[in-house]
């Protein structure tokens, strides 16, 4: 580690500690003057500390999964919805513990008064914390190598993190190898991005040697082979990739997960699908759910359900085609319930049945996949799993991320699968539902397939 990278993580260290202290230290003063007196047995001095250390963790716990300490890596928005959502998280959870040291229901006003203070001390942490980072710490001056002609989507995407990255120059990798390998030690980092293996190898072989950082786009083989188990079966390194990502009993798990889940969501949510499927019926009289046919794990067909969110007969010539922005044909009542999400409730009924999970990759419709497969035939590799409702693309993707992305984003979650990453991904599915862009309808870019064959020859 390098004195810079010292400095920034001590940086965002002391600044995180200093938020999670002043959280901690307005709920400990609402505790003290306010629910402390309400319990059976009043806490004294260590009870207090007990109090505040139980606190702090649990902030720290919600922060760390929501990503509200990210200071430099998330824009000021996203750093304020994901502490908002830790913070609420942290404090219904401490009204819990209240509400089971008081053996009553006290009132959540003094909660919600200081939660609200929160909420201020946090936007004002945010702001300067952040504008101290931009100061000590700025983008990072970048060499971008890239293969084929996919400079223009890099470079938009990094667009979008301009506080982070710089890319002072752009390289294609059909130059000469030696004027990029003599430009690496001119920048302090490289992004290689869908370049042929052989140059990928030399031109991180010689940032390894140069101490420069290096950041790569890794190809679909890259995060499968991130998925594996090492092995010493020899007195050679081995790797070893299951055909089957999933144990059997990691299946079972899941499917126990699934249906106790889905049961408790059926009946929570069964006011709210009971007035949208009014709603939806007095819009224009159509039917109330849409079905359509999606694939699940092995190619299986079988048939989503949703709220009908367009006109009757919206692909009445036959040609399958995903929303776009500005869809003429969603109706009003489809408006509101895609943009709440609440069309997808329905599912709930696909889980129980066992042709969806919670989470897993979203599951796409037959001529969609064979058209991706194409010019990507890893695209069939989704279905290694059961589809899902979310998942590790809805979390960490958008509606509009292009398919070869989405592709990269769940086998990532297939070879990495764990109860702890399905549980992590229902939690961070809460914050995606609030993003800007994450239901957005999909560009004419965005829907066309994107392969790495070149890249990988």
């Amino acid at each position: 580690m390098n004195r810079k990278q010292f400095e920034k993580r001590s940086y965002l260290f002391a600044s995180s500690i200093i938020i999670l202290a002043v959280e901690t230290g307005i709920m400990l003063y609402v505790w003290f003057w306010h629910y402390n007196t309400g319990i059976p047995k009043a806490f004294y001095f260590w009870g207090h500390v007990f109090i505040a250390a139980v606190y702090f963790i649990m902030l720290l716990f919600a922060s760390a999964m929501y990503g509200g300490l990210k200071i430099g890596s998330f824009r000021m928005i996203e750093l304020t919805l994901s502490q908002g959502f830790a913070t609420i998280i942290t404090n219904v959870l401490f009204y819990g513990i209240i509400c089971l040291l008081s053996y009553r229901f006290p009132t959540v006003v003094p909660l919600i008064i200081g939660m609200i203070v929160q909420f201020f001390m946090v936007g004002l942490w945010i702001i300067a914390a952040t504008m101290l980072y931009r100061t000590f710490f700025p983008p990072i001056d970048v060499l971008l190598v890239y293969g084929g002609n996919s400079q223009d989507t890099i470079l938009e995407k990094f667009a979008t993190r301009r506080h982070q990255f710089k890319v002072t120059r752009s390289m294609s990798v059909s130059e000469d190898i030696d004027e990029i390998n003599e430009e690496i030690k001119k920048h302090e980092a490289v992004m290689l991005w869908d370049i042929p293996n052989e140059v990928r190898n030399s031109v991180f072989k010689s940032c390894y040697e140069s101490d420069v950082d290096i950041y790569v786009s890794p190809k679909i083989m890259d995060i499968v082979l991130k998925g594996s188990q090492n092995l010493h079966l020899f007195d050679t390194p081995l790797l070893y990739t299951k055909s089957d990502p999933v144990e059997a009993e990691q299946r079972m798990v899941k499917r126990l997960f699934d249906i106790v889940l889905a049961v408790i969501m059926i009946v929570i949510t069964s006011p709210i699908m009971l007035v949208t499927a009014i709603c939806v019926k007095a819009c224009d009289g159509g039917s109330v759910f849409y079905r359509q046919v999606r694939c699940t794990r092995g190619m299986k067909e079988f048939e989503i359900i949703k709220f009908r969110s367009m006109v009757e007969h919206a692909e009445g010539d036959g040609v399958a085609r995903l929303a776009a922005r500005n869809d003429d044909r969603i109706t009003p009542v489809g408006r509101v319930i895609r943009k709440l999400r609440i069309d997808e409730i329905p599912q709930l009924f696909n889980v129980l049945k066992g042709d969806m999970s919670f989470v897993g990759p979203r599951p796409e419709r037959p001529e969609f996949i064979r058209e991706y497969s194409e010019k990507m035939p890893e695209f069939s590799y989704r279905t290694k799993v059961v589809a899902g409702i979310t998942g590790y693309a809805q979390v960490y993707g958008k509606y509009n991320t292009r398919p070869y992305d989405k592709l990269k984003l769940d086998l990532y979650y297939i070879e990495n699968f764990s109860v702890w990453l399905d549980l992590r991904l229902l939690i961070l599915t809460v914050k995606t539902l609030f993003m800007i862009g994450s239901a957005e309808g999909v560009t004419e870019a965005a829907v066309q397939p994107h392969s790495d064959k070149e890249a990988d020859e």
